[in-house]
Order: structure tokens, then sequence, then C-alpha cells
């Protein structure tokens, strides 16, 4: 069972803007909902993945060595300024054939473990359940961070979806998508706090 307090700080820990969030809204404004489901599913998986890691201690042996945290984060920064740039060049309007593709199930597993508000919120959600031992911490996180997150990975698509539909206008996609990726740019920097 996942105790009130950890369910409501992963709540509040997922569902507030940052990576996925952002690229769940605009994949859902660009490819629409049923396009957006293999990133949506990929999202749940790779932040139970990544939390119950945590759980288990792996956060704690990348925290102690500064060597490896400090490659991740650069990593992380990087790639997350990347993805910044292809939403920043997405000017095309929602659901234009042949103009790019959602994430994978695969890609959007693989993009948890370089998202910096999945580590740290796994990191600070490892405190409600240190007492489980590692592998009751372990599962508890796995279990709800990808249930929780599912729920807020369904709404920020499904509002991205009904925002597409909406903007019809180029010039107002456009001013999206261009929000869209500085939103997107300004996350890099959560690396570093």
């Amino acid at each position: 069972m996942i105790p009130a307090p950890l369910a409501w700080f992963v709540f509040t820990g997922l569902f507030s803007p940052g990576p996925n969030v952002i690229l769940l809204t605009a994949s859902g404004a660009r490819f629409g909902f049923a396009a957006t489901l293999p990133h949506i599913l990929g999202v749940a998986s790779g932040v139970g993945i990544t939390a119950g890691l945590t759980g288990l201690g792996l956060g704690a042996a990348i925290t102690a060595l500064p060597v490896l945290e400090g490659l991740l984060k650069l990593v992380a920064a990087a790639w997350i300024l990347y993805l910044a740039w292809r939403l920043w060049r997405s000017t095309s309007a929602p659901r234009a054939e042949g103009k790019g593709r959602p994430f994978t199930y695969l890609e959007a597993v693989l993009f948890q473990w370089v998202n910096p508000k999945v580590w740290a919120v796994a990191l600070a959600a490892s405190s409600f359940v240190a007492e489980r031992g590692a592998v009751g911490a372990g599962l508890t996180l796995a279990v709800a961070f990808s249930v929780i997150n599912l729920g807020v990975c369904l709404f920020w698509t499904s509002a991205g979806h009904l925002l597409g539909r909406l903007l019809r206008d180029e010039a107002l996609w456009r001013r999206f998508m261009r929000v869209m990726a500085l939103a997107m740019a300004a996350s890099a920097g959560m690396v570093f706090l």
C-alpha cells in the first residue's frame, strides 16, 4: 500500500511542470493523444524504474560519486537542451503529415535516466519509505511513481491534445511550441540545483 503522504508528495512533484510534462503536452498537441500513448506508457514505466532503483540505493550511490554525478548532470542538461531545440524548430501545425514523430516507448523509458526532476523527486521520496528496507522501499517507490505518474501523463497529454485542436493558426502554433521550448530549456537549469 502507498502511504498517503508519499502519494501526495509524488503527485505534486510529478504533476508540476518539468521535462516530462512539457514533452507530453507538446506531443499531445502535435501528434494527438493516441499517437502519444507509447510515450505516456514509457514515461510511467521509466519513472517507476528510476524511483524503484533509487529506493534500492542507486540514487545514494550516484550522489556519493561526485564525478559520476557531475557527468550525469552534464549529459542531462545537454539532452534537455537538444530536446528544447527540437521543440523550437517544430513549426508545422498539429498533426502535419510527415513532420516528426512522438517518442517511442523505449525512448521515453530511457529519457527518465537523464531527467533531473525525476531523480530529485525520487531521492526526496525515498525518505518516506526508508524504514521498509531497500527492497520494500524500491517496490513501494516503483509502484507509487508508475501508477501516479500514469494519471499525470494522461492528464497533460489530454490537455495538449485539446490545445492542438485550438491552435490551428500557424502563428499561434509557432508561439505555443516556442513557449514549450523555452520552458524545456529553462528546465535544463534544474540539473544543477
